[in-house]
């Protein structure tokens, strides 16, 4: 780890995986609760088309990437809610509008190259620049504003719609706001993972941590750990074994979800065993009372 920090991309890499780690988790928490897992999938896609907008007219990709992909997702949220359309044909729209509206432009902007291309498609933590790393810490701390603010009405949201319209909650505007903020941590997370990943690490840390717990908040937590470790030992794994980080950081939240599949169903099985000897026998007519397969029986 010495190592790593003597280098000035790999000090400022190291911070985007933090702030990666964290984030990214939390708001995958909520879609996976709201069934929305491919919505960062769709983002992502709809985000190449800021970061080709951002090279063609020479400003930050990052900012006209998070101003694009925040318009749609408001129009996702439109296109599902005032249309027939349902939710996966809206994403599957997104994505290809948005993949279209990319490569379009890329091929619009002078100068510009498949490596540019790759390294945002892909991640790039090495070309992360300081004014890359300050658009990623205000826009992570924006997300996580929303969570503390909205945190306790997105989970209503999330766990059932009618319910939380028969609250009172305002259920548009929720559903638009998670959508939002979802898309800016796309735009916080594409500079390690890339567009074509980042939904990988948004998802695959909830699901691993669904193996080992049902809480939503130990959920989210857990999540956030798993989040931590693979973007910070993703990133020095390849830094040391000269690998894709955006990969090797995927590969590893793979890792430890398989793991966490292993270990979850062994806690199970402990656990159902243990209920098995704790449980009371069951009274048979020979001791004198009806049974309990008995039709005639009636609870109470």
């Amino acid at each position: 780890m010495i190592d790593l920090l003597q280098y000035e991309f790999m000090r400022r890499a190291l911070i985007a995986a933090v702030l990666v780690g964290l984030i990214t988790p939390v708001i995958g928490t909520y879609l996976v609760q709201r069934r929305l897992a491919l919505l960062g999938d769709g983002i992502g896609h709809v985000a190449l088309t800021g970061v080709a907008l951002g090279l063609l007219t020479g400003t930050s990709p990052l900012l006209t990437a998070a101003i694009v992909s925040m318009i749609g997702a408001v129009l996702i949220e439109v296109v599902r809610t005032r249309t027939r359309t349902s939710g996966d044909v809206a994403l599957a729209l997104l994505f290809y509008g948005g993949i279209a509206g990319g490569v379009l432009l890329i091929g619009l902007t002078p100068g510009a190259s498949n490596a540019t291309l790759t390294g945002f498609l892909f991640g790039s933590v090495s070309t992360v620049s300081e004014e890359d790393l300050w658009v990623v810490a205000v826009l992570a701390l924006g997300v996580a504003a929303v969570v503390a603010v909205f945190g306790r009405e997105l989970f209503v949201l999330c766990q059932d719609e009618e319910v939380a319209r028969a609250h009172g909650l305002p259920v548009r505007f929720l559903s638009v706001l998670l959508a939002v903020t979802a898309a800016l941590t796309v735009v916080i997370a594409m500079r390690v993972v890339g567009l074509l990943m980042v939904s990988a690490l948004m998802i695959v840390p909830v699901v691993a941590a669904q193996q080992l717990t049902r809480s939503f908040r130990v959920t989210m937590s857990l999540a956030v750990v798993i989040g931590l470790l693979s973007s910070l030992g993703g990133l020095s794994t390849a830094f040391y074994a000269d690998l894709a980080p955006g990969a090797t950081i995927v590969l590893l939240a793979l890792a430890v979800f398989v793991v966490a599949v292993g270990v979850g169903g062994v806690l199970r099985r402990a656990s159902g065993h243990r209920a098995a000897s704790t449980r009371p026998p069951a009274v048979t007519a020979e001791a004198g009372t009806m049974p309990e397969s008995d039709p005639g029986r009636v609870s109470r």
